[in-house]
């Protein structure tokens, strides 16, 4: 047997890290050779494959299945406009405490729901967050029912003209999605995504092992609720207006980021990508045909999770043994055609 070596990645791994530098270097550079329009479409994608990211670590890693992640980006968003319209807060610093705004919040909420385990814990998500809704729906500070606006001196902090907010709006967007998509995959290397990946698939094991799993769910669940309001109140920052049933709407910013990563492949950092580039590309090629673009994607959806339960890209790399984003070590035999994945310890 030849020497031993440790490796993280793999000579796919490096090109395709290659290749996603000009591909982000070319978004970064989209407002000076696109317009307007593909600014949005961008800009969409990147606040989407944030939720993906997040919502997949939860489920995914954690085993955290949430049905209600939906009330994060509802108060962060309102947090947001509170604090611009009526504290008069700039809008940077409103953005910047809304999402440990929305973290705070999910503490409490956190040693609630974790009593509940299974579909009982995802039921119970999602009644959490149409509490929020129906909480937000009663509040006149927070416009009740009829929601708030966000008033033309305050869009005019972002910038004074149409053309520069619709560029600063589009950079964070993508700098956001960089940001959680970069943390989300440095904690998954680290043994701190071991110990996740270990509560997935089993907390007594796991618990046996030495992972404190209420600690270690606990910081996920109040880590992906931090960063949700930020996407939440980000999101709104570009609509302008915000109501109950947009912020905590369930269709926009949960059952849509479910069917991403489903579909794209649960527990894989490549999964939501791949996930939100189906639904963006069935959503503009099928949105004209109402009812049968939705039926089209629940009928995919069933398809795949009855065909190919690890998704598409489960799919494709047991097929071609890929690994774009490898998040544990292999160990390579110098001589052998074939590294081979080295287990870990989970951290304490």
């Amino acid at each position: 047997m030849g020497p031993v070596q440790v490796e993280r990645g793999t000579k796919a791994s490096r090109i395709f890290s290659l290749a996603a530098i000009v591909v982000l270097i070319g978004l970064v550079a989209l407002p000076f050779w696109g317009g307007p329009g593909d600014m949005r479409l961008v800009a969409e994608m990147s606040y989407y494959l944030a939720l993906a990211m997040l919502w997949n670590l939860l489920a995914g890693y954690a085993g955290l299945v949430s049905v209600g992640q939906q009330a994060f980006v509802g108060l962060g968003a309102y947090a947001f406009f509170y604090l611009t319209s009526s504290l008069g807060v700039h809008v940077y610093g409103a953005m910047a405490l809304a999402g440990p705004f929305a973290g705070l919040i999910s503490i409490p909420v956190a040693f609630a729901v974790f009593r509940l385990r299974g579909h009982y814990f995802a039921i119970g998500t999602w009644v959490v967050a149409e509490i929020f809704s129906l909480g937000a729906s009663l509040i006149e500070e927070l416009g009740a029912g009829s929601g708030m606006s966000l008033t033309p001196a305050i869009v005019r902090q972002v910038s004074e003209d149409r053309d520069g907010r619709e560029t600063i709006e589009y950079w964070m967007s993508l700098g956001i999605c960089v940001i959680i998509f970069s943390v989300v995959y440095f904690i998954l290397r680290s043994r701190q995504g071991l110990a996740l990946t270990a509560i997935r698939d089993s907390e007594p094991a796991s618990s046996s092992l030495g992972v404190n799993v209420f600690r270690t769910k606990l910081f996920i669940y109040v880590a992906t609720a931090t960063c949700t309001g930020l996407v939440g109140a980000l999101i709104f920052l570009q609509k302008l207006r915000l109501s109950p049933e947009a912020g905590f709407s369930v269709n926009d910013w949960t059952v849509v980021v479910i069917f991403m990563v489903v579909v794209g492949g649960i527990g894989t950092i490549e999964g939501p990508i791949i996930g939100m580039l189906i639904y963006i590309l069935l959503r503009e090629v099928f949105a004209d045909f109402g009812s049968l673009y939705l039926i089209l994607m629940g009928a995919i959806a069933v398809l795949i999770m009855l065909k190919a339960p690890g998704g598409v890209w489960g799919m494709i790399s047991e097929r071609f043994d890929l690994q774009l984003f490898p998040v544990s070590r292999r160990l390579v035999l110098r001589g052998d055609a074939k590294p081979k994945e080295t287990p870990e310890t989970p951290d304490k």
